[in-house]
């Protein structure tokens, strides 16, 4: 419904104007009034109405000046003039300013019903012209936006003020279901971000080739998104937005003309989702790499290696090895200057050849295999990388067991000597566990009862002994010790090498004469 505003500083007449005419069987409510021109102004440029109905003569202001203040300071409506006497100046001065009607009073009910009417029209056919072309801005802005996205078109004569697309930085952020099985997932990114996106002042979402994309604009909003991240980190809680969530973001750019770099590197991380860890829910730029570091080829001779080295550790039970190996190998895939596609197809053939070498071997054992067909059609229906290296570590455990090693004893020590060796890197009870063949839970009681302590603990033990050793050295500072034994948090690890040895890593140092 359209607003009207009535102002006359004669009350009687005020009345009437608000009766004479009825105002919702044309479409207008009335939002507001006034007797003098001051408060008039004031709340025209507050209300904002379609139409003002004003009389030419008021205390503090007179209308024409009402109306000369009210366009100089930006307002739009349309104004009907009610004027006790005829006056050509008056008249004169209020069409200058945009006053469609000036009708002199006593007001005739009919005149005024039909002036009302006429700007009615008028206001609908604005609306009308205004929605056109809003559509038209709206997929001008589209066209643009994928362009400058895919990098297809020239956007070096268009005025970015005009579509909102002008900021001092940019990133492109690509979004999808965590669940890859579910479809139809909607979230508010200014709520995720927690900023304001009106006339999307902070961000843009368009969609290319099915994929939602979020453009950022500005320094805010970027700022907002890395608070996002940080808050959640890589394993958000339950029921948190994040949770069902999974984000790749580019790098920020400061140019337009680059915006389709942080979006390529979107893309290109959002196709390498399969290289996550478990739980991981966003992945950015920074664990892109580069095109020289991709490296690793896959071969019919490194299919024939993995093979012949997973085959003689599995027959001689040495699950130390398998680990390692397993591990290795997916580093290495890490790297591997091929597609998806072609990795699940490699590990297929790895094992496939290692079911066929044990069977060959061990003819006479009969070891529960899956069949060839299911094989091929589990790996190439897996998401991730660690899921394969899982079912892999899982099937040589059954292995094992099944050729005769029946003695679990020694597993705890190759955990040890795992840990020894990978201390610096994130390591978990529940990642170690299933390279092992445990249940997480289980492990957990296990090792503490054989070691003496929970895994953690002897995790941090292990690291802050070799921290100790590193901090006699001279040239390493307390923040790149802390990164190099494992904790990426170098007030995490203040906390840690407190909490053991009953001092700061800088007493520690002081203490042994390390300066």
């Amino acid at each position: 419904m359209m607003k009207v505003f009535i102002a006359d500083d004669e009350s009687i007449i005020l009345e009437g104007l608000k009766h004479i005419i009825d105002w919702p069987e044309l479409g207008f409510s009335i939002c507001g009034e006034a007797n003098n021109g001051e408060d008039a102004l004031n709340n025209i440029l507050e209300l904002n109405p379609d139409l003002v109905l004003l009389d030419i003569r008021m205390p503090k202001l007179q209308g024409t000046e009402i109306v000369q203040l009210a366009r100089e300071h930006g307002f739009k409506g349309h104004f009907v003039i009610l004027s006790g006497f005829s006056d050509f100046k008056y008249a004169q001065t209020a069409i200058r300013y945009g006053v469609e009607f000036y009708l002199t009073k006593p007001i005739d009910d009919e005149e005024l019903y039909r002036a009302v009417n006429t700007v009615k029209e008028n206001i609908l056919k604005e609306h009308m012209h205004a929605d056109t072309m809003n559509q038209f801005r709206e997929k001008a802005k589209y066209t643009i936006l994928r362009d400058v996205l895919l990098n297809t078109g020239d956007v070096s004569n268009i005025n970015l003020g005009e579509i909102n697309l002008s900021a001092a930085v940019y990133q492109v952020v690509i979004y999808e279901n965590y669940n890859q099985d579910t479809f139809n997932l909607i979230y508010d990114f200014a709520d995720l971000l927690k900023v304001t996106n009106q006339g999307n002042n902070s961000f843009e979402h368009i969609k290319i080739h099915e994929k939602d994309i979020i453009l950022l604009k500005g320094a805010f909003s970027l700022s907002h998104f890395r608070d996002f991240l940080r808050h959640y980190d890589k394993s958000p809680q339950k029921s948190s937005p994040l949770d069902s969530l999974f984000i790749a973001y580019g790098r920020e750019v400061g140019r337009v003309e680059d915006i389709h770099r942080s979006y390529e590197d979107a893309l290109c991380l959002m196709n390498r989702r399969f290289f996550c860890e478990q739980n991981q829910h966003a992945i950015g730029y920074e664990q892109l790499p580069g095109f020289d570091d991709r490296v690793y080829e896959i071969n019919a001779r490194e299919t024939n290696e993995y093979c012949k080295l997973l085959c003689s550790y599995i027959q001689s039970y040495n699950r130390r090895k398998i680990a390692d190996t397993l591990f290795a190998l997916e580093k290495n895939l890490y790297y591997a200057k091929t597609d998806i596609s072609n990795i699940k197809l490699f590990l297929t053939d790895i094992y496939l050849q290692i079911k066929e070498n044990i069977n060959h071997i061990y003819s006479t054992v009969d070891i529960p295999f899956p069949t060839n067909s299911w094989v091929i059609n589990l790996i190439d229906g897996k998401y991730y990388l660690y899921e394969i290296i899982f079912f892999f570590s899982v099937q040589f455990e059954m292995i094992i067991n099944a050729i005769g090693n029946f003695s679990r004893e020694s597993v705890l020590d190759d955990i040890v000597y795992y840990i020894n060796h990978n201390y610096r890197d994130n390591i978990k009870l529940e990642t170690i566990a299933p390279l092992f063949g445990y249940n997480s839970s289980y492990l957990g009681k296990i090792f503490n009862k054989k070691v003496g302590e929970s895994f953690n603990s002897y995790i941090d033990h292990v690291r802050i002994n070799h921290s100790k050793e590193l901090l006699l050295q001279k040239n390493l500072k307390v923040y790149e010790i802390s990164e190099l034994v494992g904790y990426k948090n170098v007030d995490y690890f203040h906390k840690k090498f407190k909490k053991y040895l009953g001092e700061s890593p800088a007493e520690f140092r002081k203490r042994n004469n390390a300066p």
